[in-house]
């Protein structure tokens, strides 16, 4: 048996030939930099994402980077952001000279906790970043009351959540910016890196494109100090294949997950499945760039996510730990002196979470493998419960 985490391959083995036919269409126009694929690509995002502007950039980081300087957030500002997370999101607001502020997550739902917001704003709170983590919009709604009432800025990381919505609207477009990632591991991912930022502000827009191409709005007269941060044509052309396929891919994805929440039912005293119908009639639409599970913490001193995970592999079974540091304890930020009992669910979701197998190529029947797999180890390890 071999289940790996994603198979990249698999999803080129359909729809390859048209990811090549438009690539060498690109090489043969001669056109290598914000050209026609670039701009169809970003008409196709913008009305994927309920917002009126798309910006295609050289990946998510980027991304991030020029929502931070188009809002004029740098050196004396704060900004509000999770400590369950990819590095990316307060590496961010550290490379414009701004400090992240981190907050803790519900453990329900991986996102950050609202209901923490409040007590860490300050006068030089100027933004908060939440992030739709493993596909699952936060409680965005909420955010942006408490935004509203304090005058900040909100800069979605969307990276992980292209295609979710809540209450029937895209992520992406509650905040003043979306930030997205095309890394290929992602539900939309191109064949190397690109990201983009989505917004319903026309000066915003204009700012960002300047910004992307070295603070150029005419070429050669530079407004400000901007980056070399184009979407690439070859990955858009890319992209504007992939994208008509999203719809598909995640639907998929949901039928996937019902039948884990199905077949680990059964194994609810020892691990924790996430907390949805995946029903595309509910209020929240989970896009599942992760099926994230939690192994409860044993009594013991054995870590049984470590132990699952390493029998897993043995089984030929692929598994992720997304993520197994929260950022308060990371070397990179060690500078900000963060009290980790501040964060005592980030410090249980990183011990305890692990992703499963989950991508549009997937079998039924490989779910019930996997399924069956994590039931055997636990029967036959309860000592460790």
């Amino acid at each position: 048996m071999h289940i790996p985490i994603l198979n990249l391959k698999k999803q080129h083995e359909l729809i390859g030939s048209a990811i090549e036919g438009a690539v060498l269409n690109t090489l043969r126009s001669g056109n290598y930099i914000l050209g026609q694929n670039v701009e169809t690509f970003e008409e196709k995002l913008a009305k994927a994402t309920d917002c009126k502007y798309a910006i295609g950039v050289a990946n998510g980081t980027d991304a991030l980077v020029i929502a931070l300087r188009a809002l004029d957030i740098g050196p004396g500002c704060e900004v509000i952001t999770p400590s369950f997370t990819f590095a990316a999101t307060a590496e961010a607001i550290n490379l414009v000279g701004a400090v992240p502020v981190f907050i803790d997550i519900d453990l329900n739902t991986f996102n950050l906790d609202p209901n923490l917001i409040e007590a860490l704003v300050t006068p030089k709170t100027k933004a908060i970043i939440p992030v739709h983590l493993y596909g699952k919009p936060c409680a965005i709604d909420r955010i942006m009351e408490i935004a509203k009432r304090h005058k900040l800025h909100v800069i979605e990381d969307n990276a992980q959540a292209l295609g979710a919505r809540l209450n029937g609207k895209a992520t992406g477009s509650f905040g003043d910016i979306g930030c997205l990632s095309f890394y290929p591991t992602k539900n939309l991912g191109a064949c190397g890196d690109a990201g983009a930022l989505t917004t319903n502000n026309l000066e915003l827009a204009k700012r960002i494109k300047k910004l992307r191409a070295h603070g150029m709005e005419k070429r050669y007269y530079h407004d400000e100090v901007g980056y070399n941060s184009r979407l690439d044509e070859i990955q858009a052309a890319i992209l504007n294949v992939k994208l008509d396929y999203l719809p598909q891919w995640l639907t998929k994805r949901q039928i996937l997950a019902r039948h884990y929440q199905t077949r680990l039912k059964d194994l609810s005293s020892h691990l924790i499945v996430p907390n949805e119908d995946f029903d595309n009639t509910s209020q929240s639409v989970h896009v599942l760039h992760q099926y994230t599970i939690r192994l409860k913490k044993p009594k013991s001193q054995t870590n049984l996510r470590d132990h699952v995970a390493n029998q897993l592999s043995q089984n030929g079974i692929g598994s992720m730990i997304y993520y197994p540091i929260p950022l308060h304890e990371q070397k990179a930020f060690s500078y900000l002196n963060s009290v980790s009992s501040n964060f005592p669910n980030s410090n249980i979701a990183a011990c305890e979470v692990l992703s499963l197998p989950i991508y549009p190529e997937l079998e039924i029947t490989d779910i019930d493998n996997v399924s069956d797999c994590l039931k055997q180890i636990l029967t036959r390890d309860l000592s460790l419960v």
